[in-house]
């Protein structure tokens, strides 16, 4: 687990999701400045980059002083972005435990994002789903709502794994007809639903292409735990897996099952990755290990190129 994530372990121990979204984004916002990303501002919610051909009346020169860049400052209309974050919540999110698992790190991601989205004056809204939907909310960009949404993201964290499954298409079918303007979809999910399935995988491409043709931008974060899922780094001893959605166990030393567990997740997540371009989706890999920065710069840079 890495420094960051450690970190916000122990904020996690004080109950207050919101104080550990200001730590995450205000963290990432200082981390910009020092890096090569000067082009995000800490007051991106009030300026954009100047273009050639703006009016330089709207050119905050006191920005330009601390920047040595141009930026103008942006109008309330220029600033109107709606954002469904979609969150699998089914049990492989469980996965590997309790003290970090896939759907804790998808959790803090929405609410860093959250955070994020209210100090742009962004409107968003909250989807769960696991084989249904279990919670949909309009987007709105108000300070009642921001709280609501993360006392629903705070029972997410309270809740016990559930031998739920998941059921992928459906519920963004589902999602893309209750989501009626056009917004930028941010999806959680590990997406294991179609590792064994050439039928399902189609199927959640389906509702994808739904989603894309009712005119929304979508970006998929592929969270996983990198080491196990997808590089099956397990130790030559005998293990007793368990699967978490079905129940099924097996006892079997990894050893044995390595090659073709690792040809079919690869083939597999290649071929979502390739849906993905075709599609025009940003895929994103999310390593749960790796902290929530690697979310907030690929939104960012997802927000700078819708602009």
């Amino acid at each position: 687990m890495t420094q960051e994530l450690s970190t916000y372990k122990e904020l996690q121990d004080f109950g207050n999701l919101e104080l550990l979204a200001q730590q995450v984004v205000e963290g990432f916002i200082t981390g910009l400045h020092k890096s090569p990303f000067h082009g995000f501002s800490v007051e991106f919610a009030e300026h954009r980059l100047y273009n050639n051909g703006d009016s330089i009346r709207n050119i905050d020169w006191k920005l330009f002083a601390r920047t040595d860049r141009l930026f103008v400052k942006r109008f309330e209309e220029e600033t109107n972005l709606r954002c469904q974050l979609v969150l699998d919540v089914s049990s492989s999110m469980y996965y590997p435990g309790k003290e970090m698992n896939k759907l804790l790190f998808s959790v803090y991601s929405a609410a860093s994002l959250m955070y994020l989205f209210k100090k742009q004056r962004d409107a968003f809204g909250l989807s769960c789903f696991s084989d249904h939907v279990e919670l949909s909310t309009p987007a709105k960009s108000t300070a009642v709502h921001q709280k609501y949404l993360f006392a629903e993201l705070e029972r997410l964290l309270a809740r016990e794994s559930r031998g739920t499954k998941t059921s992928v298409a459906s519920a963004l079918h589902e999602i893309a007809e209750q989501v009626h303007k056009r917004s930028l979809i941010i999806i959680f999910s590990d997406m294991l639903e179609t590792a064994g399935s050439k039928s399902e995988l189609a199927e959640i491409f389906e509702a994808l292409q739904h989603l894309k043709y009712n005119k929304h931008e979508v970006v998929i974060f592929n969270v996983l735990e990198h080491r196990s899922e997808l590089d099956f780094a397990f130790d030559n001893r005998p293990y007793h897996f368990i699967d978490l959605e079905s129940g099924d166990e097996l006892k079997v030393n990894p050893s044995q099952v390595k090659a073709s567990y690792l040809e079919a997740i690869r083939g597999f997540h290649k071929e979502l990755q390739l849906k993905c371009a075709q599609y025009r989706i940003d895929f994103v890999d999310a390593d749960m290990n790796a902290g929530f920065y690697q979310v907030l710069k690929a939104y960012l840079i997802k927000r700078e190129k819708m602009n």
